[in-house]
């Protein structure tokens, strides 16, 4: 079964428009095309569009795209490079985790402390007592809206 990129921007949750600047930039060379020169897209095709936009949306730029799916092209013959590329995308997004993480703890804190100072009516009931071990007070005066 194929689809119409009307289908499959329904289907993906991405734009007829985007799609278009993927196939322009590169990222869908295996999109075929009818005779008339509409791109018919197959389940696969849709398997590789979800990667895409996994990839996107963890932060890999269009250029990296372009090149993972490039090398995807080459088969078997580049699985190691493929393994290489998604270890290397793997650690990135582990770290941009770990960083989600400490701001996590920071928006927590801050909410702990905010939800202490509306109970006491005043900041100055809590400042200096609601802290995080790892998360010293001073960011109160350096998050504090003046």
């Amino acid at each position: 079964m194929t689809y119409s990129i009307g289908q499959v921007a329904d289907k993906t949750g991405l734009s007829a428009y985007t799609l278009r600047y993927y196939d322009y930039e590169g990222l869908m060379p295996f999109v075929q095309r009818t005779a008339a020169g509409r791109r018919r897209f197959t389940e696969h095709d849709l398997e590789m569009i979800e990667l895409i936009t996994c990839l996107k949306d963890t932060g890999m730029a269009l250029k990296d795209i372009r090149h993972v799916v490039e090398v995807a092209q080459q088969g078997d013959q580049s699985l190691g490079q493929r393994l290489a590329l998604f270890k290397a995308h793997r650690d990135r997004v582990d770290a941009q985790i770990a960083q989600l993480q400490t701001y996590r703890r920071k928006i927590d804190y801050k909410v702990r402390y905010f939800e202490a100072a509306c109970e006491a009516g005043t900041e100055a009931a809590v400042e200096g007592n609601c802290h995080l071990p790892d998360m010293p007070i001073r960011i109160n005066d350096a998050l504090r809206v003046k």
